[in-house]
């Protein structure tokens, strides 16, 4: 069979879904090559742009490198470089570097800002439309609020400190959200009182937030009034100066910030390529998202770039829904070109709109049906963007965002208000990390030693340790008699069983309850008796007394191995979270008392990085996420496909 070539154009929301599912669907097919082409090495977070732009995460949180996506994906290509060029006829793509051919071809290329020729934009705005553009923003802000400091000029300090945001969408709103969390650090930072810093949305139209409902959007300006955002609506720019903007009606706002999110269009790098364009430079597609006119070609458009109606005058909106939707259409289509099978036509299933006003706060519409403000919105949008890395199968970055959106965050810019930032000190918790090792490092010797003398190594593992005698674990008492019912020994055995039950449990009639030791009560079991079914699933571990008795001398090694372990501060949340099932287990054994359950909490405080301050973790795991990371991903490059 002839080898078959797809490429794809862009690792936007778009080109990565096609890829990955063509990469899924096609990975038996040894004689089909998968090719991404993109400018960059990576593939960014369009959503979260504006939580780089106002400075609550760094860059690096919403920069995914392609390798890491494409990990193991032996049928894809990545290619770092420029598409300049399609030929048509002869079924090529051209670069700046190279040329590719193709039999299948998808260009989901995306967007880019639409000043609808305002002039002065270009010139002294800024769009927050990509990776490079966040970063501008955020390096502006930061120098201009820091000369602003420095200004005697009272009205030009002014101008300095009045950030303007034009266009109340999602991603204006979004970015005066993330200005009004920034605004207390920027103005501690350079000796500034927070009222001297100014935000404002200009909107054209009368109304924000024009995808949601009105209740929703009220609710949202609502918000936006009480942080003292000033909405000046009906109001379209016709001017940007590099110190003011000017306004339809004639009047004027000093500033020299004005961040530009009032509009999107198709890209401009997909007007040559000589495919049939629409409003905004979107390139047609009929509803198997194949490129009009070049049906018979197999070119395909998606995401941002590609104009089909779903309804009359209703073309797909320039979503990520849309965006991935539009992606799974081409590439199933592909697939069932090459295996054979139906065409699926494109269906849009839009299930909701959230946007986010801050880190503490949004608004989200539903299914249409569920509307949600505040806490539970925010909630929502990040389980929507974890479920993102579950669709493009990227459990890496899944971690990275949990990390960087709920730990590695400073002044309490999250939804959990700070709570869960690691940047609180953990050195602190060394002494009880420290206490919390030694202790079952003592009650692993313990075990050891039984009878003997700690000081003399010769009478340990003798009687009363857990290497002598029967097991301890009570569902292995009737072992013995269930050999030999008649033996003494049975019954030597049942008699320890019932001391040992009374002394595990304590005499029902005289146990207190209690979580520290009272001086002459007997303590509490957490539960008296094991509950049957656990008892049913350890006889089936444990099915005989030598099986026993391997599991229990094994389990001392094993304790003091994470005695050791949390001692030294190596793989301290790993070790931690054990201690949690270890104690859960000896619970349910019925061998655990209540006055001792501060295992549990202990366990659950160190498991927040202590190891990483006077401990291994510090440098081991780094290491460790190093080494194992460029052997499974590889070495990231600035570039991909260059020999």
């Amino acid at each position: 069979m002839a080898k078959k070539n797809i490429v794809v154009v862009g690792a936007g929301y778009s080109g990565v879904s096609a890829t990955k599912f063509l990469a899924k669907k096609l990975k038996k097919d040894s004689d089909v090559t998968i090719t991404l082409i993109d400018r960059h090495s990576y593939h960014t977070m369009m959503t979260e742009l504006h939580e780089v732009a106002g400075g609550r995460v760094e860059p690096e949180a919403i920069q995914y490198d392609l390798q890491h996506l494409f990990a193991r994906k032996k049928n894809v290509q990545l290619v770092t470089d420029t598409v300049t060029a399609i030929d048509k006829e002869n079924k090529v793509v051209t670069t700046k570097l190279g040329s590719y051919p193709f039999d299948y071809l998808v260009l989901g290329m995306g967007g880019e800002p639409n000043d609808f020729g305002t002039p002065g934009v270009k010139e002294n705005g800024f769009t927050l439309w990509s990776f490079e553009d966040a970063v501008r923003i955020r390096e502006h802000i930061l120098t201009t609020v820091a000369k602003a400091a420095l200004e005697p000029d009272a009205a030009v300090r002014k101008a300095m400190l009045t950030f303007v945001v034009c266009g109340s969408g999602f991603t204006g709103i979004e970015m005066v959200g993330e200005l009004i969390d920034w605004k207390e650090r920027l103005a501690k930072d350079h000796k500034l009182d927070p009222s001297e810093i100014t935000l404002k949305v200009v909107e054209a139209m009368p109304t924000i937030l024009n995808m949601l409902g009105r209740n929703d959007a009220a609710k949202a300006e609502r918000y936006l009034k009480a942080k003292n955002v000033e909405l000046v609506l009906n109001a379209p720019i016709v001017e940007v100066a590099p110190d003011h903007i000017k306004l339809k009606d004639g009047s004027t706002i000093p500033t020299h910030t004005l961040i530009w999110t009032a509009g999107v269009k198709a890209t401009s790098d997909a007007a040559d390529f000589g495919l049939e364009k629409a409003r905004g430079n979107r390139l047609v597609a009929n509803e198997y998202m194949e490129a009009k006119g070049y049906e018979d070609k197999n070119i395909y458009v998606i995401g941002d770039l590609v104009f089909y109606e779903e309804f009359p005058n209703t073309p797909t909106p320039q979503i990520v829904q849309a965006a991935e939707q539009t992606g799974h259409t081409a590439a199933s289509n592909i697939v069932a070109a090459i295996k054979g099978g139906e065409k699926h036509k494109f269906k849009g299933n839009y299930q909701g709109f959230m946007v986010s006003v801050g880190s503490k706060w949004g608004v989200a519409n539903l299914f249409n049906k569920i509307h949600l403000s505040g806490f539970l919105a925010i909630i929502m949008k990040h389980i929507v963007n974890l479920k993102y890395f579950f669709d493009i199968r990227s459990g890496y970055y899944m971690f990275q965002y949990i990390m960087h959106e709920f730990f590695h965050i400073k002044d309490d810019r999250n939804v959990a208000r700070g709570h869960t930032s690691r940047y609180g000190n953990v050195l602190w918790s060394v002494p009880l990390r420290i206490f919390y090792g030694l202790v079952w490092l003592l009650e692993a010797f313990k075990k050891i030693v039984g009878e003997g003398e700690w000081l003399k190594p010769s009478t340990w593992f003798g009687e009363g340790s857990w290497f002598q005698g029967d097991s301890v674990f009570p569902w292995t008492w009737d072992y013995q008699a269930a050999t030999d019912a008649a033996s003494s020994a049975s019954a030597d055995v049942a008699s320890a069983a019932s001391g040992a039950a009374d002394a595990g449990a304590g005499a029902e009639t005289v146990a207190h309850f209690g979580l520290s030791y009272g001086y002459g009560e007997q303590p509490m079991a957490v539960i008296e008796k094991a509950p049957d079914w656990f008892v049913s699933i350890m006889k089936v571990i444990m099915p005989n007394m030598e099986v026993a008795m391997f599991f229990q001398k094994m389990m001392v090694f094993v304790e003091i191995g994470i005695a050791l372990a949390i001692i030294a501060g190596l793989f301290t949340w790993l070790f931690s979270a054990t201690t949690i099932v270890l104690v859960a287990t000896f619970c349910l054994s019925g061998m655990f008392f209540w006055v001792n359950i501060w295992f549990i909490p202990v366990a659950f405080a160190l498991m927040n990085g202590s190891g990483r301050a006077v401990g291994l973790d510090r440098w081991v795991i780094p290491w460790l996420q190093r080494t194992l990371g460029n052997w499974w991903y590889g070495k990231p490059k600035s570039m991909y496909g260059q020999k």
